[in-house]
Formats: structure tokens, C-alpha cells, sequence
């Protein structure tokens, strides 16, 4: 069964404030990829483990059809309630036990999440629904994270690398598949054609109260939290002192540069 991490309303809610789409480099080589194995036009998109949809909402630019899974209700109560798309539904359900016929799907997605399900049986599940000459695309962002703001970019990285390394004890050892870059979710794929990619190099437009809030939304500092919360709480406010003091700003809502790095494994049956 899945590990859940990301169950409270108060996380959930943070992650959908905080948490990105996927990123346009990103999002350019999965749908590349999909026309390649004419998966365009597909009828019916799964996106599995869809939190509060920002991946999901992506796909529905693209799709007839998209439905977001995710085995969290406040997670689900938080992507129906963000933005009301009429091709979009969404179900709470295990990403191990999906309710779709056999051979249904188009497309099978998961943003960041496959990490978290039970791998062994997500993959049987992704082989019993996706139907023959369908696709799937799983993707995650890693922790090599960067910030970039005029002369001070290499101090902003450091300070903000700084604050992940007074977390990081607190990590769960799922994040395991992250740090091997979806090698053993790769080779766990059945399908006959697939392919890994680990260097996709995104830039996400943030501020420096959504890097924070990024920060907040992770399962790890959402554990540090709950062992202490006065800690976690400080942490997250002095680092954005230091970030502010080093960018010469007072404003929480200036505009950084944040750059992500993608591992995305694709595969079709």
C-alpha cells in the first residue's frame, strides 16, 4: 500500500499553495514523447497520485479527458476545490487499486509521487489498465535545487541548501528512489519500450515566500514539525532573513529564480 505523507488538511493546503506544475521542459518532453508513440490524441489520462492537481491541470490542457487519483481526501478536497475544469474529475483512491477496466487507459501519469506507492503493485496496475500501445510518465523532482537573483545567486543557493541539510535527518527512507533517480522504478516498469531521463533542468518562477512555503509543503519538514515544532518554525523564518538580507530586499513577494532538476522515466506497452 501506499506511504502516506501528505494526509492533514493543513499539509494538504500548504501543498496546494506551494507546490509547482510540472515545468515547461519537463511537460515538452513528455508530450514529445507521447506524439512520438502517437499517444495524441488520447481519450482517457490517468494522473496517479495527483495531490492537489497542479500536474493534473497541466494535462488537462492537452486531453479529452483527465482524471486525478491521489489516496489523500484532503489532498482530493483541495483539487476540486482550487480550480472547477469541466474535463477534469477526480477520485480518491490507493494508486495500487485504480477503478478503471482493464486495457482502458490512454495515458497513465504521476507528478513526484510514484516514490510513495507500493512499487511491485502500482506496476501490475499500470500493466492491467493501460491498454496496448498506451504510455506512461512518471517524473519527480530531485534535491538538486538552485536559486537565482542577480549577483547573489551562489549565497541564496547555499543558505537555501543549508536549511534542506538541518532537515534532511527527518527524510523518509522512500525518498531513497528520488536520490537513485528512479533507477529501480525504472526497471520495474513491464512495459517493452521505456526510457529514463535524469537531467531535465527546469526554471520555475517563484518568490521568496513561495521557496519557504515549498520548503514547508515537504514531507520531510512536515515530520520535523511534529518532532519540533519550534524548531522547524525558526528554521524556516530565519532562513528567510538570511535570503532576504542577502538579495538587499524587504519584500517576501520579490521574485527569485528557482531551477529544478527532473527525472522522468517514460514507457509505452
Amino acid at each position: 500500500m501506499s506511504t502516506q505523507m501528505f494526509e492533514g488538511k493543513g499539509h494538504a493546503a500548504v501543498y496546494q499553495k506551494y507546490r509547482f506544475a510540472p515545468g515547461k521542459e519537463l511537460q515538452q518532453i513528455i508530450l514529445s514523447y507521447l506524439q512520438e508513440k502517437k499517444a495524441i490524441p488520447a481519450e482517457l489520462v490517468v494522473d496517479v497520485g495527483c495531490g492537489s492537481g497542479q500536474g493534473t491541470l497541466f494535462l488537462a490542457k492537452h486531453f479529452q479527458k483527465v482524471v486525478g487519483t491521489d489516496i489523500s481526501e484532503a489532498q482530493i478536497q483541495e483539487a476540486r476545490d482550487t480550480a472547477s475544469v469541466p474535463n477534469i474529475s477526480y477520485l480518491v483512491c490507493p494508486a495500487e487499486e485504480l477503478p478503471f477496466q482493464d486495457g482502458s487507459v490512454d495515458v497513465l501519469t504521476s507528478f513526484t509521487a510514484v516514490h510513495w506507492f507500493d512499487i511491485g503493485k502500482f506496476m501490475r496496475e499500470a500493466q492491467r489498465v493501460v491498454k496496448p500501445g498506451g504510455c506512461v510518465a512518471m517524473s519527480t523532482y530531485t534535491v538538486d535545487m538552485s536559486l537565482r537573483y542577480g549577483h547573489c545567486s551562489e549565497q541564496l543557493t547555499s543558505i537555501f541548501r543549508e536549511c534542506w541539510e538541518r532537515i534532511l535527518k527527518y527524510s523518509h527512507s522512500r525518498l531513497k528512489f528520488v536520490l537513485e533517480n528512479y533507477k529501480e522504478i525504472f526497471e520495474a516498469l513491464p512495459f517493452p519500450d521505456k526510457k529514463r531521463i535524469t537531467d531535465i533542468y527546469d526554471k520555475i518562477p517563484m518568490t521568496v515566500e513561495s521557496v519557504i512555503g515549498y520548503v514547508e509543503s515537504t514531507s520531510t519538514y512536515q515530520t520535523f514539525t511534529k518532532n519540533d515544532p519550534e524548531a522547524a518554525k525558526s528554521l524556516l523564518k530565519e532562513t528567510e532573513k538570511r535570503m532576504l538580507e542577502t538579495m538587499g530586499v524587504s519584500s517576501r513577494e520579490t521574485p527569485v529564480e528557482f531551477w529544478v532538476r527532473h527525472v522522468c522515466v517514460l514507457g509505452c506497452k
